[in-house]
């Protein structure tokens, strides 16, 4: 399996809403349920009214379409970042799924992907 990593500096934020979210920046990824409002997007593309966020992330992207059977993809990963005491926060889209690291931590991060087998590029 292949991994990329991005260059976006992301931000995790709260906000009040998702109309505040402006949904027209290049990457973004927005979560809504009854309680909270959260978003992930360049650092830069804060919305001014958030409730809170959390600078200084960098994402790695698995490469390809995940199909819906695939079983373990995400907890191999983890367990190999959370094995080099690596915290993450994991977004999953319709095809695939987003890994997204401390950016202290990234270029820790892929030596330890590529170690356990992963591809990164």
């Amino acid at each position: 399996m292949e991994l990329e990593r991005l260059t976006l500096e992301l931000s995790v934020c709260k906000l009040k809403s998702a109309a505040e979210a402006g949904l027209c920046g290049g990457f973004f990824f927005l979560g809504k349920t009854d309680r909270e409002v959260s978003l992930v997007c360049p650092a830069g593309e804060v919305p001014p009214g958030a409730i809170a966020r959390e600078d200084g992330w960098r994402a790695f992207r698995v490469r390809g379409t995940l199909d819906f059977s695939l079983i373990g993809v995400l907890a191999r990963l983890s367990v190999i970042l959370a094995e080099n005491g690596i915290g993450i926060f994991v977004v999953s889209t319709f095809d695939t799924d987003y890994i997204l690291v401390r950016d202290e931590d990234f270029d820790r991060a892929a030596l330890a992907l590529e170690k356990g087998g992963y591809a990164v590029a």
